[in-house]
């Protein structure tokens, strides 16, 4: 498929067929990427620590929230005041 650019603004851009947008569920954003063959549209990553919050509160209120190290201090702790 053949996009022409288009002048928008100072830059120029292509226009994106509605089908296109639908068959690969874009909605708001993309990412874009650039590769050697050209510039790649793909739809964003959920965030890398979605779920995380949820995920510590469940682990909290199931009572296995502990250290799974145990705590050490660092050399010249003990003269601090916290």
């Amino acid at each position: 498929m053949k996009a022409a650019l288009r002048r928008m603004g100072n830059s120029q851009g292509v226009i994106i067929p509605k089908t296109l947008i639908a068959q690969f569920g874009f909605e708001g954003e993309v990412d874009m990427q650039v590769t050697p063959e050209g510039i790649m549209l793909v739809k964003p990553q959920e965030h890398v620590r979605a779920g995380w919050a949820e995920a510590s509160q469940q682990l909290a209120a199931a009572g296995d929230d502990g250290l799974v190290w145990p705590e050490f201090g660092n050399e010249g702790d003990e003269g601090l005041a916290w």
